[in-house]
């Protein structure tokens, strides 16, 4: 069997988060959905599922962190292009998403990040490896 990762999300508005992740471009799996939760597909490999917070707190042991005033966990969307960041950013904002800070530029990497509406930050990023800097044995060559 394929190794796959399913990230849980607890989400107040259980259609408007679909709304919003649909406009990210994942797409609905509904044999893993119901009134109660929505799962959402990436890849063939990665799942998100969106849950009432009625739904997730039965899964949980701990309480319900509020998301949206405080970071628990970061999630990045690796892209095949700048030009593809900036397609998903534009439509995660159209479709009531907010963005967090201004487009970061590593040489090798560029991200943009959006944030969804129930504080669930987002780094939709390009790396090309062909920039990313090479390692050195810290050694200095002279000739």
């Amino acid at each position: 069997m394929t190794k796959q990762i399913f990230i849980n999300l607890a989400v107040k508005d259980l259609h408007q988060s679909m709304d919003f992740y649909t406009a990210l471009g994942f797409r609905n799996e509904p044999k893993f959905s119901d009134d109660t939760g929505k799962c959402i597909v990436w890849s063939e490999s990665i799942y998100v599922m969106l849950l009432t917070h009625e739904k997730f707190a039965s899964f949980a042991t701990k309480p319900l962190a509020d998301s949206k005033s405080q970071v628990a966990a970061l999630f990045s969307l690796s892209m095949e292009s700048m030009s593809k960041v900036n397609d998903v950013v534009e439509r995660g904002l159209q479709a009531g998403g907010k963005e967090v800070g201004e487009l970061k530029d590593y040489g090798f990497m560029q991200q943009r990040t959006v944030e969804d509406f129930d504080g669930y930050t987002w780094e939709i990023f390009y790396m090309d490896m062909s920039q990313m800097p090479q390692e050195t044995d810290g050694q200095d060559k002279k000739s």
